[in-house]
């Protein structure tokens, strides 16, 4: 163990700026999200400029948000691409974690996108498109956040992917992000 310790002399590289700009996309997007469907639950910001159709602002946001995350996954990679490798994470049955992560993280993000639909997955309750009921069934039998939780192991599993201690820095902060939307949405 001490030969991983002493073989590298910085984990991250707080030189990179990629490595704050990955940081603040990560903070942005709960943020922006959140802000603009509380904004549109107590405003209907969105369905106004929508001349009153709300699935079509709702799809709208749906929209915005997923560019946001391919946009602050895009960033996300440039970040681990300019960061130091470790040897631990180098390990060669590392790379089978992190596909089991990312394998496991996506499944839970897509399977609960079906469970609810596009206006279910991006905040249509804030549009006043309700479900008929509560989903129950897989992902939500394992957990209450399966698209939260499904990310942040998504983002680990790159993170050990690209062996890059930076990376898991950052799904620290993208768990931390999600709990606190976890807050804000419950």
């Amino acid at each position: 163990m001490s030969q991983y310790l002493s073989s590298s002399p910085s984990l991250i590289d707080l030189n990179q700026r990629s490595l704050y700009i990955s940081a603040l996309a990560i903070a942005f997007n709960p943020t922006f999200w959140n802000t603009v469907a509380r904004r549109e639950y107590h405003h209907k910001t969105l369905t106004r400029l929508f001349n009153g159709n709300s699935q079509r602002a709702c799809y709208a946001l749906a929209l915005t948000i997923f560019s946001l995350g391919l946009f602050r996954d895009a960033l996300y990679e440039r970040a681990l691409r300019s960061q130091p490798t470790h040897p631990f994470l180098q390990n060669p049955s590392i790379p089978y974690i992190a596909y089991a992560l990312i394998l496991t993280g996506n499944i839970l993000v897509l399977s609960s996108t079906w469970a609810l639909g596009i206006t279910g997955t991006y905040l249509g309750d804030y549009f006043g498109i309700l479900m008929d009921a509560p989903v129950t069934r897989f992902p939500f039998n394992v957990t209450g956040a399966p698209m939260y939780y499904g990310s942040t192991m998504s983002f680990l599993g790159t993170a050990l992917l690209y062996a890059r201690p930076a990376g898991v820095l950052l799904t620290g902060e993208v768990l931390l992000v999600y709990w606190l939307a976890l807050g804000f949405e419950e």
